[in-house]
């Protein structure tokens, strides 16, 4: 799938996932576009975790707490550190947003269909998760991704006009 199109197709999906497994070099591809990201000052402050071990996938479904999401074969924990940059600023946020929106591609391209699960896991279920994986303490789990073939068809997001958000040389000037 070429880049554009897969940017396009990349839809958040909250539904059941076909009892399809996600082969184990899939999920290591989608690990490494993770990691491919852009890191503040290169602090490279992501870690991942792909988990495809059945018992180990539903009890992180589990933990989340939606029926749909224990269909998954699959799923990716985030975890980050927050990691002070030489000029007194942490970027991990920022990191694993871009380590989460790689991913999503890779997935999206791979014909997968997955969701960013951030808030809803903050504070006890995140540490519950981490602690299921063996996670160590000075680390986050900041985002959960089931991963799988989904079931149903994905739902269009109505997304504003192009020309509402992006334009050239100017505030509300014309890209054309």
């Amino acid at each position: 799938m070429e880049l554009m199109e897969a940017i396009r197709a990349r839809k958040s999906y909250r539904n059941e996932f076909y009892n399809m497994p996600v082969p184990r070099s899939d999920l290591r591809e989608i690990l490494e576009a993770g990691l491919a990201a852009p890191s503040g000052c290169n602090l490279q402050t992501t870690q991942l975790i792909g988990v495809d071990d059945p018992v180990l996938v539903k009890r992180l479904a589990e933990i989340y707490g939606r029926e749909w999401s224990a269909t998954a074969p699959a799923a990716i924990l985030v975890l980050t550190k927050e990691t002070m940059s030489s000029s007194g600023v942490s970027y991990h946020v920022h990191d694993y947003s871009a380590a989460v929106e790689n991913m999503l591609l890779a997935i999206a391209a791979k014909g997968y269909a997955s969701v960013w699960i951030e808030g809803q896991i903050r504070g006890e279920r995140a540490k519950e998760m981490g602690a299921l994986l063996g996670v160590p303490e000075e680390y986050t789990v900041a985002v959960y991704l089931p991963v799988g073939v989904p079931a149903k068809s994905m739902a269009e997001a109505v997304k504003k006009p192009f020309s509402e958000r992006a334009w050239l040389n100017g505030y509300q000037k014309e890209l054309d």
